[in-house]
């Protein structure tokens, strides 16, 4: 009794009517998935609309470093090691930090307000279209995050085959790891332009590689479970938990978790695959006259035109080939290892390349190019963790497969279309 008075307030009669009259609207069948996509919308909005002065501050202090090194270093391998494989390779991806920040505290405070387990409650009609039921809501919202803890939340769902396919489709949903090409890609790609006077072109342009990854999610789903036998549906039982304000101290705690668990994976996994690319990218040397490129005649060049045969006709070009490697540890070292090629091969300044990655790729690429590897980076299982905690959570080899066939199958089809088509126009 001491605990509970000292640690538990009971809601007053006027807080309960006024989550009353709150939920008559938040849980309506019209009137609530409006309300919901209407904040999914605003929030992917904010992603571009309010991190852009942050990442051009950080991107302006990384070319001073950049320059600064260079500068103070002696021309050779070890300052092209620290500027071109260290610095570049790091900044590049370090740069996107404001975007992931302000995604997930949008998820934070809509965890912290209580509005999360209403947004499952809501979705229950629509997951049970596609053969789920709301349980499969917050472990595939999860996945937005990463799919491993999106995928090892799924133990909470009764049913086997309810999660085994919510396993299935958990990498569909678009990770914080895609954020950073989907930013670059749409930055140096799509136009920065209003829409009726409040709607960011890019930020609608973002909004839709999620819905189409939501969308697609579910249509797998249902095909998933389409042949099967066990039709009965377990009824959707959830507590409510009452409307609070979200505590400002839990939220900065939220977001320091993520920026360390980002910053961490930089300083380690980003850095080690890029000096990696960076050595592929610098060795051998080219011979005495030999024309183009120096990476050209490098490692990573030759692995790059042995790809170059199975995806030409997606748009690909050979430095792509290369940064879909290292983008099987993570998918955000595709930004870097861009980065690392460009500033290598390119006839610029190499400080400079690195850093201004997304206004050179305009002069390399053509519009249908960039839109195919979106497509691509929809579906593509690029994530071997993703495609381990699978294993480990099914204790199958055949389930891993599957899962790398058919997201491997989707990403190829949908470049394939959407270059052939984007050519079109």
């Amino acid at each position: 009794r001491q605990i509970l008075s000292d640690c538990v307030t009971q809601s007053s009669p006027l807080s309960d009517r006024i989550e009353e009259r709150l939920d008559r609207w938040v849980l309506h069948p019209v009137w609530g998935p409006v309300i919901l996509i209407v904040l999914l919308f605003f929030m992917f909005q904010a992603v571009f609309a309010w991190a852009q002065p942050l990442m051009d501050a950080i991107d302006a202090g990384m070319g001073m470093l950049g320059q600064k090194i260079g500068t103070l270093m002696p021309d050779g391998v070890l300052r092209s090691l620290i500027v071109d494989g260290v610095i570049a390779g790091a900044g590049s991806v370090v740069t996107f930090l404001p975007q992931i920040l302000i995604l997930f505290a949008w998820i934070l405070v809509l965890e912290e307000s209580g509005y999360l387990p209403r947004a499952a409650f809501l979705l229950d009609r629509l997951m049970s279209f596609a053969g789920l039921s709301g349980r499969s809501f917050i472990p595939l919202l999860s996945s937005f995050a990463c799919a491993v803890p999106g995928i090892m939340s799924t133990r909470t769902i009764q049913n086997p085959r309810d999660r085994l396919v919510t396993i299935l489709i958990a990498p569909l949903m678009t990770c914080s790891a895609r954020l950073p090409v989907y930013t670059l890609l749409i930055g140096a790609f799509i136009p920065h332009r209003n829409i009726a006077h409040f709607l960011n072109l890019q930020g609608l342009v973002l909004f839709g590689l999620y819905a189409v990854a939501i969308a697609s999610a579910l249509g797998v789903a249902r095909v998933l479970r389409w042949r099967n036998a066990d039709r009965q549906e377990a009824t959707l039982l959830m507590e409510l938990p009452a409307y609070r304000v979200p505590n400002p101290r839990d939220l900065a705690l939220g977001l320091w978790e993520r920026a360390r668990i980002f910053l961490l994976r930089v300083g380690t996994t980003i850095v080690s695959l890029t000096v990696m690319l960076w050595g592929l990218s610098s060795f051998p040397a080219p011979p005495a006259g030999a024309q183009g490129p120096a990476i050209d005649w490098s490692f990573a060049g030759r692995i790059g035109h042995l790809m170059l045969p199975v995806f030409a006709p997606l748009g690909f070009n050979w430095q792509i080939c290369v940064a879909l490697i290292p983008g099987l540890a993570a998918r955000e070292v595709a930004v870097g290892a861009l980065a690392t090629v460009y500033s290598l091969g390119s006839g610029t300044d190499t400080d400079q390349a690195a850093l201004q990655l997304g206004q050179m790729l305009p002069t390399h690429w053509g519009v249908p190019t960039a839109l195919s590897l979106l497509a691509w980076y929809v579906y593509a299982p690029q994530c071997v963790a993703t495609l381990a905690v699978i294993r480990r959570e099914t204790a199958s080899w055949q389930v891993v497969a599957i899962a790398a066939g058919y997201l491997f199958a989707l990403a190829y089809a949908a470049s394939f279309l959407t270059y052939h088509i984007a050519r079109m126009f």
